[in-house]
């Protein structure tokens, strides 16, 4: 019986991961996912996807986040209506993630239409808060390590991934053949999540590579927060951080309420600003089993931050000329409240925007992070004079080294192991350590390629 893979996202980029399976005359899609980042990217989410969303009998998600989620609104508005199946913690954390990305669009479009910068008469969200929560309702939550009967036979399970709270890899099998999706790989040794889990075997690997070409630093995530800290507050400034609020924010919580307990940092007053990352917070503190704080841990350490739920709270806090921390969405400064704060405080060089994550070429965080003396929020161009620093060490993906060692745990090569979820610099380094490590038949496939398993 045929199988093919086709890549219609999360080739090329980090972004937009969406993997089509079809096997004996039915269509499974691993991750659904919006493209972000670069504009030629981008327009990919106006376009018409490449099948037809009527066509897919079921939608894996490996987890949350909106570069592998983000497209199910306009998946279920485009006539999708088949299951969308994750673990329980990824279906509570859509149905926050999901619904606030569509808030976020339509204030966003808003925005544009009322102040008069967008090329579009009107600008349009993407889709809505109202699309989002419809998407919703198909979601369906299945649990880590046990199979699950899909169309035509096909089987899946869900294996620990160690990225963030309820993150998967998939294991897919179709006939014979058994696929595994990496989805996005977590770090051997995070503060907050266990280690991801080992697979001993494989037909064909589909495997991350966002840190493909590069090894995270050696220093410890609470010398260089509290090194930067403490200078900024010497200076009188403010630090602004925008941080994912799904996985990155609560990590942060953790480490501040470890320096404060410690010490090491000024008793400056922490601001968690992002509705959507206090609601996740309050997951996080539920779904203990999946990490390794107990719940009143949890609880204790998130308490470091006051959080700011309102808009007026928000925009009380540039107001505020004191010293004082500000988590806030989105981690790659795409949107979101944080471009509010950029506003106020990249042009102020008493303050220091610390970026604590991958930022995908084209968004804001990566030319800043590259040197950009400007950057255009709202159609206006602001000047950045603050102190701009990448803690690349809290990253929640694994980097070369640690993809290497969990690759050396399968037992037998792959047939083909594809290289995916990845700038194709880190793609490309990627696949050639593991030729000449490991020996490997490896592929870095092209936006809309196909492939025939065999």
């Amino acid at each position: 019986m045929r199988a093919k893979l086709t890549f219609l996202g999360g080739a090329g980029t980090v972004t937009g991961s969406k993997y089509l399976v079809d096997f004996n005359g039915h269509r499974i899609l691993i991750d659904c996912g919006l493209f972000q980042g670069y504009k030629q990217l981008r327009l990919r989410n106006w376009a018409a996807l490449p099948v037809d969303p009527k066509t897919i009998d079921a939608v894996l998600l490996t987890h949350a986040h909106i570069d592998h989620s983000g497209y199910l609104p306009l998946l279920v508005r485009q006539g999708y209506r088949g299951p969308v199946i994750c673990t329980d913690a990824t279906c509570d954390l859509c149905g926050v993630l999901l619904p606030d990305s569509g808030h976020l669009q339509e204030r966003d479009a808003d925005f544009a239409n009322r102040h008069g910068y967008s090329k579009h008469k009107p600008a349009l969200p993407l889709y809505t808060q109202v699309d989002a929560e419809r998407a919703l309702t198909q979601l369906e939550a299945a649990p880590f390590d046990k199979e699950i009967a899909l169309a035509s036979g096909m089987r899946a399970r869900f294996r620990y991934a160690g990225h963030i709270l309820g993150a998967a890899m998939i294991e897919l099998r179709c006939g014979g053949r058994k696929l595994v999706f990496s989805g996005d790989i977590g770090r051997p040794n995070d503060i907050l999540l266990h280690s991801p889990a080992a697979i001993e075997v494989a037909d064909y690997l589909i495997v991350e590579s966002t840190y493909g070409d590069r090894t995270h630093p050696s220093v410890s995530a609470a010398d260089a927060l509290a090194e930067t800290i403490g200078q900024t507050a010497a200076r009188g400034g403010t630090v602004l951080i925008p941080a994912f609020a799904v996985g990155r924010t609560q990590e942060l919580l953790v480490y501040l309420h470890q320096l404060k307990r410690a010490r090491r940092i000024p008793d400056l007053p922490v601001y968690l600003d992002s509705p959507m990352a206090i609601d996740a917070s309050d997951i996080f503190s539920r779904y203990h089993k999946y990490h390794r704080m107990s719940e009143a841990d949890v609880r204790s350490a998130f308490s470091v931050a006051k959080y700011t739920a309102t808009l007026e709270e928000s925009k009380a806090l540039d107001r505020n000329g004191t010293p004082k921390v500000i988590i806030s969405a989105s981690g790659m400064a795409t949107g979101g409240r944080i471009l509010h704060h950029l506003k106020v405080y990249a042009p102020d060089p008493h303050s220091t925007i610390v970026f604590v994550g991958f930022q995908a070429g084209g968004t804001r965080g990566a030319a800043m992070i590259s040197g950009s003396t400007t950057t255009k929020i709202h159609g206006e161009y602001f000047p950045v004079r603050a102190s701009i620093k990448h803690l690349q060490m809290l990253s929640a993906h694994a980097d070369s080294n640690e993809i290497l060692s969990w690759l050396r745990q399968f037992k037998a090569p792959p047939k083909r192991t594809f290289i995916t979820h990845g700038e194709l610099s880190a793609s490309d380094a990627l696949r050639h350590r593991i030729e000449e490590e490991l020996h490997w038949d490896c592929t870095v496939p092209d936006y809309r390629d196909e492939a025939d398993l065999a």
